[in-house]
Protein backbone atom coordinates (compact mmCIF):
# COMPACT_ATOMS: atom_id res chain seq x y z
CA UNK A 1 0.00 0.00 0.00
CA UNK A 2 1.32 3.10 -0.96
CA UNK A 3 1.32 6.11 1.65
CA UNK A 4 0.87 9.70 0.85
CA UNK A 5 3.46 10.89 3.29
CA UNK A 6 6.38 9.03 1.30
CA UNK A 7 4.62 10.03 -2.01
CA UNK A 8 5.34 13.75 -0.70
CA UNK A 9 8.49 12.55 -0.23
CA UNK A 10 9.07 11.76 -3.64
CA UNK A 11 7.42 14.30 -5.57
CA UNK A 12 9.57 16.64 -3.61
CA UNK A 13 13.24 14.59 -4.59
CA UNK A 14 12.10 15.15 -7.94
CA UNK A 15 11.70 19.17 -6.64
CA UNK A 16 14.89 19.16 -5.02
CA UNK A 17 17.36 17.35 -7.20
CA UNK A 18 19.09 15.51 -4.36
CA UNK A 19 18.34 13.70 -1.40
CA UNK A 20 20.58 15.95 0.83
CA UNK A 21 18.54 18.65 -0.21
CA UNK A 22 15.18 16.95 -0.06
CA UNK A 23 15.77 16.61 4.18
CA UNK A 24 16.45 19.73 4.44
CA UNK A 25 13.70 21.26 2.78
CA UNK A 26 11.25 18.64 4.36
CA UNK A 27 13.30 18.75 8.28
CA UNK A 28 14.03 15.50 8.05
CA UNK A 29 17.01 12.94 8.25
CA UNK A 30 19.04 11.89 5.10
CA UNK A 31 18.87 8.38 6.18
CA UNK A 32 14.97 8.79 6.56
CA UNK A 33 14.80 9.85 2.95
CA UNK A 34 16.87 7.28 1.62
CA UNK A 35 14.83 4.25 3.52
CA UNK A 36 11.90 6.20 2.20
CA UNK A 37 13.11 5.93 -1.71
CA UNK A 38 13.89 1.85 -0.94
CA UNK A 39 10.56 1.15 0.57
CA UNK A 40 8.79 2.59 -2.66
CA UNK A 41 10.66 0.88 -4.78
CA UNK A 42 9.64 -2.08 -2.96
CA UNK A 43 5.95 -1.19 -2.63
CA UNK A 44 6.12 -0.36 -6.91
CA UNK A 45 8.04 -3.35 -7.23
CA UNK A 46 10.51 -1.69 -9.87
CA UNK A 47 13.04 0.35 -9.74
CA UNK A 48 13.05 3.53 -9.73
CA UNK A 49 16.44 5.20 -8.99
CA UNK A 50 20.05 5.14 -11.16
CA UNK A 51 22.65 4.69 -8.28
CA UNK A 52 26.10 6.15 -8.56
CA UNK A 53 28.73 6.88 -5.52
CA UNK A 54 27.08 8.85 -2.94
CA UNK A 55 24.88 10.09 -4.97
CA UNK A 56 21.05 8.78 -6.82
CA UNK A 57 18.71 10.37 -9.60
CA UNK A 58 15.38 9.05 -10.99
CA UNK A 59 15.47 6.41 -14.07
CA UNK A 60 12.74 6.73 -16.31
CA UNK A 61 9.79 5.21 -14.81
CA UNK A 62 10.90 6.89 -11.46
CA UNK A 63 10.13 9.99 -13.29
CA UNK A 64 6.89 8.58 -14.50
CA UNK A 65 6.14 7.36 -11.00
CA UNK A 66 7.05 10.60 -9.41
CA UNK A 67 4.66 12.76 -11.83
CA UNK A 68 1.63 10.44 -10.86
CA UNK A 69 2.58 10.45 -7.11
CA UNK A 70 2.47 14.56 -8.00
CA UNK A 71 -0.98 13.99 -9.52
CA UNK A 72 -2.85 11.79 -6.86
CA UNK A 73 -1.37 14.49 -3.87
CA UNK A 74 -3.31 17.20 -5.41
CA UNK A 75 -6.14 14.21 -5.97
CA UNK A 76 -6.16 13.52 -2.29
CA UNK A 77 -5.79 17.21 -1.56
CA UNK A 78 -9.23 17.83 -3.70
CA UNK A 79 -11.03 14.81 -1.81
CA UNK A 80 -10.26 16.29 1.38
CA UNK A 81 -11.12 19.96 0.08
CA UNK A 82 -14.31 18.39 -0.91
CA UNK A 83 -14.93 16.39 2.04
CA UNK A 84 -14.78 19.47 4.39
CA UNK A 85 -16.94 21.63 2.07
CA UNK A 86 -19.84 18.98 2.28
CA UNK A 87 -19.69 18.45 5.69
CA UNK A 88 -19.88 22.54 5.99
CA UNK A 89 -22.62 22.44 3.76
CA UNK A 90 -24.66 20.28 6.43
CA UNK A 91 -23.96 23.01 9.13
CA UNK A 92 -24.08 26.24 6.94
CA UNK A 93 -27.39 27.55 4.74
CA UNK A 94 -25.62 30.28 1.90
CA UNK A 95 -27.31 33.03 0.58
CA UNK A 96 -26.63 34.79 -2.85
CA UNK A 97 -28.75 38.23 -3.19
CA UNK A 98 -28.30 40.63 -5.61
CA UNK A 99 -28.92 43.43 -3.50
CA UNK A 100 -27.95 44.29 0.16
CA UNK A 101 -31.38 45.51 1.44
CA UNK A 102 -33.53 41.81 1.92
CA UNK A 103 -30.78 40.28 3.39
CA UNK A 104 -31.05 42.34 6.48
CA UNK A 105 -34.68 40.75 6.45
CA UNK A 106 -33.75 37.66 5.83
CA UNK A 107 -30.78 36.54 7.60
CA UNK A 108 -32.21 37.41 11.02
CA UNK A 109 -35.25 35.11 9.61
CA UNK A 110 -33.12 32.10 8.84
CA UNK A 111 -31.08 32.16 12.07
CA UNK A 112 -34.51 32.36 14.60
CA UNK A 113 -35.61 28.88 11.97
CA UNK A 114 -32.34 27.32 11.73
CA UNK A 115 -30.59 28.08 15.06
CA UNK A 116 -28.12 25.16 14.59
CA UNK A 117 -26.24 26.41 11.59
CA UNK A 118 -24.33 29.27 10.36
CA UNK A 119 -25.58 31.53 7.71
CA UNK A 120 -23.46 33.00 4.99
CA UNK A 121 -24.23 35.29 2.19
CA UNK A 122 -22.82 37.28 -0.64
CA UNK A 123 -23.53 39.16 -3.54
CA UNK A 124 -23.87 37.90 -6.66
CA UNK A 125 -25.29 38.69 -10.17
CA UNK A 126 -28.57 37.44 -10.94
CA UNK A 127 -27.15 34.72 -13.86
CA UNK A 128 -24.81 33.47 -11.34
CA UNK A 129 -27.43 33.47 -8.45
CA UNK A 130 -29.59 30.97 -10.63
CA UNK A 131 -26.96 28.70 -11.90
CA UNK A 132 -25.55 28.31 -8.30
CA UNK A 133 -29.14 27.38 -5.95
CA UNK A 134 -29.61 24.82 -9.22
CA UNK A 135 -26.27 23.32 -9.01
CA UNK A 136 -26.48 23.58 -5.43
CA UNK A 137 -23.39 25.88 -4.95
CA UNK A 138 -25.94 28.22 -2.35
CA UNK A 139 -29.08 26.93 -0.83
CA UNK A 140 -31.07 30.02 -1.72
CA UNK A 141 -31.27 33.02 -3.91
CA UNK A 142 -32.64 36.65 -4.11
CA UNK A 143 -33.67 37.71 -7.33
CA UNK A 144 -35.30 41.12 -8.51
CA UNK A 145 -37.41 39.41 -10.99
CA UNK A 146 -39.16 35.93 -11.59
CA UNK A 147 -36.64 32.93 -11.88
CA UNK A 148 -37.86 30.79 -15.10
CA UNK A 149 -36.50 27.60 -14.27
CA UNK A 150 -38.83 24.41 -13.58
CA UNK A 151 -36.33 23.74 -11.03
CA UNK A 152 -36.56 26.45 -8.60
CA UNK A 153 -39.22 27.63 -6.57
CA UNK A 154 -40.07 31.62 -6.31
CA UNK A 155 -41.94 32.96 -3.86
CA UNK A 156 -41.93 37.28 -2.97
CA UNK A 157 -40.11 38.17 0.23
CA UNK A 158 -40.47 42.05 -0.07
CA UNK A 159 -40.55 45.27 -2.15
CA UNK A 160 -38.03 47.97 -2.11
CA UNK A 161 -38.01 51.36 -3.60
CA UNK A 162 -35.90 53.68 -5.03
CA UNK A 163 -35.91 56.98 -4.03
CA UNK A 164 -33.49 59.95 -4.54
CA UNK A 165 -32.58 62.41 -1.49
CA UNK A 166 -32.05 65.81 -3.09
CA UNK A 167 -30.82 69.29 -1.25
CA UNK A 168 -34.06 71.68 -0.88
CA UNK A 169 -32.22 74.09 -2.70
CA UNK A 170 -31.95 71.40 -5.39
CA UNK A 171 -33.08 72.61 -9.15
CA UNK A 172 -35.58 69.17 -9.14
CA UNK A 173 -36.55 69.49 -5.20
CA UNK A 174 -40.09 70.77 -6.29
CA UNK A 175 -40.97 68.10 -7.82
CA UNK A 176 -43.26 65.04 -6.34
CA UNK A 177 -42.21 62.27 -8.04
CA UNK A 178 -39.32 61.78 -10.79
CA UNK A 179 -37.28 59.41 -13.28
CA UNK A 180 -34.37 58.09 -13.91
CA UNK A 181 -34.46 60.34 -17.39
CA UNK A 182 -34.63 63.37 -15.02
CA UNK A 183 -31.57 62.71 -12.73
CA UNK A 184 -29.85 61.50 -15.79
CA UNK A 185 -27.07 64.42 -16.09
CA UNK A 186 -27.08 65.06 -12.38
CA UNK A 187 -23.95 63.45 -10.60
CA UNK A 188 -24.92 61.21 -7.62
CA UNK A 189 -23.17 60.21 -4.49
CA UNK A 190 -23.42 56.13 -4.38
CA UNK A 191 -23.03 53.49 -1.94
CA UNK A 192 -19.84 50.80 -2.83
CA UNK A 193 -22.08 47.07 -2.42
CA UNK A 194 -25.61 47.45 -3.75
CA UNK A 195 -25.52 44.91 -5.82
CA UNK A 196 -27.45 45.49 -9.58
CA UNK A 197 -28.55 48.68 -8.28
CA UNK A 198 -25.09 49.54 -9.29
CA UNK A 199 -25.59 48.30 -12.81
CA UNK A 200 -29.01 49.84 -12.81
CA UNK A 201 -28.60 53.61 -12.45
CA UNK A 202 -25.30 53.48 -14.52
CA UNK A 203 -27.32 52.09 -17.66
CA UNK A 204 -30.49 54.90 -16.81
CA UNK A 205 -28.47 57.36 -16.19
CA UNK A 206 -25.24 57.14 -18.86
CA UNK A 207 -24.81 61.19 -18.84
CA UNK A 208 -24.26 61.17 -14.95
CA UNK A 209 -21.23 60.66 -12.52
CA UNK A 210 -21.08 58.60 -9.55
CA UNK A 211 -19.26 59.22 -6.53
CA UNK A 212 -18.72 55.65 -4.62
CA UNK A 213 -18.19 55.42 -1.38
CA UNK A 214 -17.02 52.83 0.93
CA UNK A 215 -16.96 53.98 4.07
CA UNK A 216 -20.20 54.72 5.72
CA UNK A 217 -19.07 57.65 7.95
CA UNK A 218 -17.57 59.56 5.05
CA UNK A 219 -20.98 59.10 2.84
CA UNK A 220 -22.96 59.91 5.82
CA UNK A 221 -20.85 63.25 6.33
CA UNK A 222 -20.78 64.07 2.18
CA UNK A 223 -25.00 63.79 2.63
CA UNK A 224 -24.80 66.02 5.10
CA UNK A 225 -22.37 68.96 3.51
CA UNK A 226 -22.13 68.58 -0.17
CA UNK A 227 -24.88 69.29 -2.73
CA UNK A 228 -24.91 66.12 -4.28
CA UNK A 229 -27.65 64.18 -4.61
CA UNK A 230 -28.20 60.18 -3.10
CA UNK A 231 -30.64 57.78 -3.17
CA UNK A 232 -32.52 55.84 -0.49
CA UNK A 233 -35.26 53.14 -0.37
CA UNK A 234 -38.28 51.76 2.12
CA UNK A 235 -35.40 49.20 3.52
CA UNK A 236 -33.10 51.88 4.70
CA UNK A 237 -34.05 53.12 8.61
CA UNK A 238 -32.02 55.39 10.86
CA UNK A 239 -31.61 57.85 8.29
CA UNK A 240 -33.50 61.22 9.61
CA UNK A 241 -30.64 62.61 10.80
CA UNK A 242 -28.84 62.22 7.86
CA UNK A 243 -31.60 63.34 5.43
CA UNK A 244 -32.97 66.12 7.64
CA UNK A 245 -31.64 68.74 5.52
CA UNK A 246 -33.21 67.12 2.07
CA UNK A 247 -36.04 65.72 0.32
CA UNK A 248 -36.78 62.57 -0.51
CA UNK A 249 -38.37 62.02 -3.82
CA UNK A 250 -40.06 59.08 -5.28
CA UNK A 251 -38.82 57.69 -8.44
CA UNK A 252 -41.01 56.05 -10.59
CA UNK A 253 -39.05 54.10 -13.07
CA UNK A 254 -40.91 50.21 -13.15
CA UNK A 255 -37.26 49.09 -12.45
CA UNK A 256 -36.72 51.56 -9.19
CA UNK A 257 -39.60 49.74 -7.39
CA UNK A 258 -38.61 45.55 -7.17
CA UNK A 259 -40.51 42.70 -5.29
CA UNK A 260 -37.10 40.50 -4.70
CA UNK A 261 -38.15 36.60 -4.97
CA UNK A 262 -36.60 34.45 -3.07
CA UNK A 263 -35.65 31.21 -4.84
CA UNK A 264 -34.29 27.67 -4.20
CA UNK A 265 -34.40 23.71 -5.24
CA UNK A 266 -38.23 22.84 -5.82
CA UNK A 267 -36.95 19.28 -4.38
CA UNK A 268 -35.13 20.93 -0.99
CA UNK A 269 -38.47 20.67 0.79
CA UNK A 270 -36.66 22.17 4.30
CA UNK A 271 -37.60 25.43 2.79
CA UNK A 272 -40.81 24.97 1.76
CA UNK A 273 -41.49 25.55 5.63
CA UNK A 274 -39.20 28.07 5.91
CA UNK A 275 -41.52 30.10 3.81
CA UNK A 276 -44.72 29.50 6.02
CA UNK A 277 -42.32 30.69 9.08
CA UNK A 278 -41.18 33.97 7.30
CA UNK A 279 -45.00 34.76 6.57
CA UNK A 280 -45.72 35.10 9.66
CA UNK A 281 -42.78 37.14 10.51
CA UNK A 282 -44.69 39.00 8.19
CA UNK A 283 -41.39 39.52 5.98
CA UNK A 284 -43.49 38.55 2.75
CA UNK A 285 -46.02 39.91 1.15
CA UNK A 286 -48.31 37.14 0.15
CA UNK A 287 -48.72 35.72 -3.30
CA UNK A 288 -51.44 34.17 -4.64
CA UNK A 289 -49.68 32.90 -7.39
CA UNK A 290 -47.31 30.90 -5.57
CA UNK A 291 -47.40 27.35 -5.26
Amino acid sequence: MLDLTELEQLVAFADCGTLSKTAKTLHISQPTITRTMKHLEEAFGVPLFIRGKNKICFNETGEKAAALARSLLADAKDTVRQVQAFDQSLRTIMVESCAPAPLWLLLPALSSCFPDKTISSRLEEVPEIIQNVRSGACELGILPCEALDEQLMSIPLVREELSVCLPKSHDLAGHDYLTFAMLNGFNCLLRSQIGFWDKLCCEKMPSSRFLVQNDEFELKELIRNSSLPCFSTNLVHDTEDVFKERKIIPITDPEANVTYRLVFRKNNREYHKVLEKLRVASLVEPDRKSP
